[in-house]
């Protein structure tokens, strides 16, 4: 299996070697500043990084194969229980009601508390292992105690205030499917607790280099819903509405969510207990260092509040197309809001969290270690060849999202309560989506080199502008666009807050490192974009003469298969005639370590 600092290093080795940059001095340590993953993204996946990949144990990069297959388990599990939902509960009112009030949870947790976890906690907690006398024990103890009482008294108010943290994600839900969310919510929104919960545990599980239970547990819970999903479609059956679903539905959708995210807790705190913490009760937080730490975080949580505006305003643009397209089909259909919306983005994280997050992980290790030697080019070098490395396979699958998106959604999601058009419309989100894989990708390796500086005032004010291109693009579009084509320009105003922070990010990083390698990265960009061509041309051959076909196999299944094997064979030959470098690179390594074995 290619790790991806293996492939890092060897395109380091294949590229003239630069003159040394000294001079470059970090803001603050590094290490007192978390990873926040990718915070500012909607929906309830996480952290992709899962902590503060700067405060990582030294060994962390031995565990990467269990990390990368945990993730992929994860992903490929999470995808499954979205066609699942999909089914069940379907993209129109239901279905809206039900993202709704599974998105309010985790965006309370991330403003309130995972920011905190991500960005101070847990650097806080593995300097104290690493300094106090007693390996931190004292430090765990006062932590993990404040940390569950807080999360208690969040999730308690949270569950009280459910019909106003509705109202305020979905303003113009109406009726029954305010009801419904409200019902929904005051179930789900007691994740809060065990997905904070979770987050403490996983983190104390990687300062003891145990990364295989916070890697796998996710699928656990992806399980538990999956079954719920089925249980509910083979109980209630499909094409559920706001007006016909039952209390008891109800409660099995909201209870059974719940009961995954309870027993992925579970999980951890078992792995933790195995791994030898014992839990005492301390609260005696003076004088621990916390609020110092706290104190530190001031910008970090600037950045994570604006995130949340952010995914405040997509919540409330996307949920009233779905209700104001509902209203103007007349009843229940249309399917143009929240959910479609986030099933599309599901879509779209894919090819981010099992690529670029790997090449981040790898990434972050070095990139500090060359900012604590003060070197410019080498963190310079590090930035450009990781997001070239990435690049390498995000652009040939995003290209292809674009050309596969509607016949993929239609396979998978065209079933029970998504209609066809349904599934098309997702497909639609998700063409425009893919556009948006690039800049995303840009944007948060740029993050990474600041945090890596340790710079936190940098991303948050970088975000100000950032965030009001969004805003301002997503709120237009309520008197722009028909009521079911809002939801297809949502991902344009997702998009242009990473293009305008790409951009911002760009010229200042510039600055600081004295370049960064941008006609490289430019060259690189452009050959890959053009590798992709004959790929992309024969991709679209193939929708057009199967594209008309009745049966959904052949119109969908036969071009992806077709299109997916020619084009990369197409993509691979090409890349090898334009000598891309770090394809013949990562080519060659693949070759050479499959005939070693």
């Amino acid at each position: 299996m290619l790790l991806p600092d293996e492939v890092l290093d060897a395109i380091e080795r294949a590229e003239p070697e630069s003159s040394p940059e000294s001079g470059l001095t970090p803001l603050r340590d590094p290490s007192d500043i978390g990873d926040l993953g990718t915070a500012d993204r909607p929906g309830e996946e996480g952290d992709e990084i899962g902590g503060a990949a700067h405060s990582a144990p030294p060994n962390l990069m031995r565990s990467s194969a269990i990390m990368a297959v945990g993730t992929v388990c994860s992903r490929i599990t999470g995808f499954v229980r979205t066609i699942v939902l999909a089914a069940a509960i379907g993209t129109q009112l239901l279905g809206d009601a039900y993202q709704t009030a599974n998105m309010v949870p985790y965006a309370v947790y991330d403003l309130l508390i995972g920011g905190l976890l991500a960005s101070v906690f847990v650097p806080f907690l593995v300097k104290r292992k690493q300094r106090d006398p007693d390996g931190g024990v004292a430090t765990e103890q006062r932590l993990f105690t404040a940390m569950l009482l807080g999360l208690l008294l969040v999730t308690v108010v949270a569950c009280l205030c459910a019909q106003w943290l509705i109202a305020l994600y979905a303003s113009e839900f109406e009726d029954r499917q305010y009801e419904v969310a409200v019902a929904l919510a005051r179930f789900l929104l007691t994740q809060i607790f065990f997905v904070g919960a979770s987050g403490i545990a996983s983190a104390m599980l990687n300062t003891r280099d145990r990364f295989g239970a916070p890697m796998w547990a996710p699928v656990l819970n992806n399980l538990v819903i999956i079954t719920v999903g089925l249980m509910f479609l083979f109980l209630a059956g499909p094409n559920r509405t706001p007006g016909t679903i039952a209390p008891g539905e109800v409660t099995l959708l909201g209870l059974g969510t719940a009961l995954g995210q309870v027993l992925q807790c579970v999980v951890l705190l078992w792995a933790l207990w195995a791994a030898g913490f014992r839990w005492r009760p301390r609260l005696d937080l003076r004088g621990s260092g916390l609020g110092e730490a706290l104190r530190t975080a001031s910008w970090m949580m600037v950045y994570i509040g604006i995130a949340q505006a952010g995914l405040l305003v997509t919540t409330n643009v996307a949920t009233r197309a779905g209700a104001r397209a509902a209203a103007e089909a007349g009843g229940d259909a249309a399917g143009a809001g929240i959910a479609a919306y986030q099933y599309a983005s599901m879509l779209f994280q894919l090819p981010y969290a099992i690529i670029a997050v790997s090449v981040i992980t790898a990434l972050l290790p070095r990139m500090s270690r060359h900012v604590a030697e003060g070197r410019r080019d080498l963190v310079r070098s590090d930035f450009s060849r990781g997001f070239r490395l990435a690049s390498v396979l995000l652009v040939p699958l995003s290209l292809a999202m674009v050309v596969f998106a509607v016949p993929f959604c239609v396979l998978v999601y065209a079933h029970g309560s998504t209609q066809r058009e349904d599934a098309v419309l997702i497909g639609v989100i998700l063409m425009i989506f893919a556009v948006m894989i690039i800049p995303f990708t840009l944007f948060q390796m740029q993050m990474r080199v600041f945090f890596a500086l340790g710079d936190t005032r940098a991303p948050a004010l970088l975000a100000l502008p950032a965030e009001l291109a969004h805003a301002v693009t997503a709120v237009a579009l309520l008197f722009l666009l028909p009521a079911d084509r809002i939801v297809v320009g949502l991902p344009v105003a997702y998009g242009l807050y990473y293009i305008v922070g790409a951009v911002l990010a760009w010229l200042l990083l510039r600055r600081r490192l004295n370049g960064l390698e941008g006609r490289t990265t430019l060259r690189t960009l452009a050959m890959l974009h053009v590798a992709s061509l004959p790929s992309v041309v024969f991709g679209v051959l193939m929708n057009v003469v199967f594209g008309s076909a009745e049966h959904v196999l052949v119109a969908s299944l036969l071009p992806i298969l077709l299109g997916g094997l020619v084009g990369a064979v197409l993509f691979v030959f090409t890349a090898r005639i334009f000598r891309v470098t770090e394809v013949t690179i990562l080519l060659e390594m693949v070759r050479t370590r499959l005939l070693g074995r």
